[in-house]
């Protein structure tokens, strides 16, 4: 237990007694322990385990104490510490974004390699991320790969306000440009790109509400209608309009949703290269499109 009142135990003993407390409610007791006392003492976890022997004030007990109980209440760790690291990087996240996930960095390689091979600097490379949310795919893309020109865009503005924030303490903002709309922009201002990415909501209604992200993550981001297929066939209808000839477009998918993602996707660009890449896990995650 985190002791509520007086000091005197240690880093070690409080890392110790955190992990026995928090097996009761997290997968992953360890790790979360760690990462709550590298909130509170504001170290690089390499610091917290490498000094077991420094003691913890009685502040910074109570501190502690208010965390683990929010924690236990089912608040993501996440929004707790108010960041999260994906691909390497460092995103601020708030309630009114989806928690960045790894399954997610399977997309942001893929980008990567096609955008790399396509040597952007020689031309301009159009990029748009439909449904930003955190911004962590758009800015990912940004930071390891110069002299892109990027769209992204998402329907909450407050989720763009988090994207922003992010974009500018990864110092890519001026090639960002972030649009408040319903999946594309305007339809009567077209405009062309060589590679759309997007990460949709694509749960199924029925099965988001019986599994333990709903509620605590926006219902917005992940909620795909009736068959989880909703956002998905609504993206594919306009991409075909919107990727450059020769472009690639990469959406990630709920893992049982692959037969019939590339069904719609083959009717909408019957003559593209359509593939379905696995995740680590071996579920269908990732479609692609090269046009």
């Amino acid at each position: 237990m985190v002791p509520s009142k007086g000091g005197g135990q240690t880093v070690g003993e409080t890392l110790d007694g955190l992990i026995s407390r928090l097996e009761r409610t997290s997968d992953m007791p360890g790790l979360d322990a760690q990462v709550l006392l590298v909130c509170l003492l504001d170290k690089p976890r390499s610091w917290v385990l490498a000094h077991p022997e420094v003691p913890l004030t009685r502040n910074r007990y109570a501190v502690l104490e208010a965390l683990v109980a929010r924690l236990e209440r089912g608040e993501p760790l996440p929004y707790i510490v108010g960041h999260w690291e994906f691909f390497g990087l460092e995103f601020e996240v708030t309630p009114d974004v989806l928690i960045p996930r790894p399954e997610t960095e399977l997309l942001v390689e893929r980008a990567i390699a096609w955008l790399r091979k396509s040597e952007p600097g020689s031309r301009e490379l159009k990029v748009m991320d439909v449904g930003t949310g955190s911004g962590c795919i758009a800015i990912s893309l940004a930071v390891n790969v110069p002299g892109l020109s990027i769209t992204a865009t998402d329907i909450s503005p407050a989720a763009l306000k988090v994207a922003r924030c992010n974009a500018e303490k990864m110092n890519v903002s001026g090639c960002i440009t972030f649009l408040e709309t319903d999946l594309f922009p305007n339809p009567l201002i077209p405009d062309s790109f060589s590679m759309i990415v997007a990460n949709p909501p694509y749960i199924p209604t029925n099965t988001l509400y019986k599994i333990p992200v709903y509620g605590r993550e926006p219902t917005l981001a992940l909620d795909g209608g009736s068959d989880g297929l909703a956002l998905i066939r609504r993206i594919l209808t306009e991409v075909p309009d919107r990727l450059l000839s020769g472009g690639l477009f990469l959406m990630e998918i709920e893992a049982s949703e692959g037969p019939a993602v590339h069904s719609l996707a083959s009717d909408a660009f019957p003559k593209a290269r359509i593939q379905l890449h696995k995740d680590l896990a071996g579920h269908d995650r990732l479609l692609e499109v090269q046009a």
